[in-house]
């Protein structure tokens, strides 16, 4: 069982939030849902304003609420709010995001050798995002092999170029292509999001 530090009466007033992140640092899902519901909207309007971009602010809040139930064990009610918590990943991860704009650009040049039309957008984590309060995007995630899991992690939440990929994982660039594509298409299968034609 996971060690919570002891409340005194020094420390903060406990809020709904604070105990609704507590529970989701035990993997409750139903208490992350809720938070999610709570905190979602001042999230995504601080991204906003940090990115400029609605499209890529909706990823970055995806992004957000994942790194919130990876590491919401670490948060302690004594040092500070559930939402000022959630808020500071939050504008770290827009930071973030504007920092590594040209890496992105570098990885969707690279699309073009994969053989898939990338002139359509790739709405498999937007259908993330959406499904996000329900249980599903657990169920996608745990689809995929650990390999996979980590390529798309390094991808799509770290920033990284397919060639840092496959140099930090210690693959051939086509190896982690394919390893990529491969986890797309099974998180598209899981969350039902329509294929994208090609050509």
């Amino acid at each position: 069982m996971r060690g919570r530090t002891a409340r005194t009466r020094q420390s903060p007033p406990v809020t709904a939030l604070d105990d609704l992140l507590v529970l989701t640092g035990y993997a409750d899902e139903t208490a992350f849902g809720q938070l999610y519901g709570e905190v979602v909207d001042r999230a995504y309007g601080l991204v906003l304003r940090v990115i400029g971009d609605p499209h890529q602010a909706q990823e970055v809040v995806q992004e957000v609420f994942l790194e919130v139930w990876r590491k919401s064990a670490h948060f302690d009610p004594a040092r500070g709010t559930a939402a000022g918590w959630v808020l500071t990943i939050a504008h770290r991860r827009a930071v973030d995001r504007v920092r590594s704009s040209s890496a992105a650009r570098r990885r969707d040049a690279s699309w073009h050798d994969t053989g898939w039309d990338v002139s359509q957008p790739d709405a498999t984590f937007d259908a993330a995002h959406a499904n996000i309060e329900s249980q599903s995007v657990f169920a996608a995630l745990k689809c995929l092999t650990p390999l996979q899991l980590r390529a798309v992690e390094l991808a799509y939440l770290g920033g990284y170029t397919y060639s840092d990929v496959a140099r930090l994982m210690q693959a051939p660039l086509g190896t982690t292509k394919t390893r990529i594509r491969t986890a797309l298409l099974r998180l598209r299968e899981q969350l039902e999001v329509p294929s994208v034609e090609t050509a």
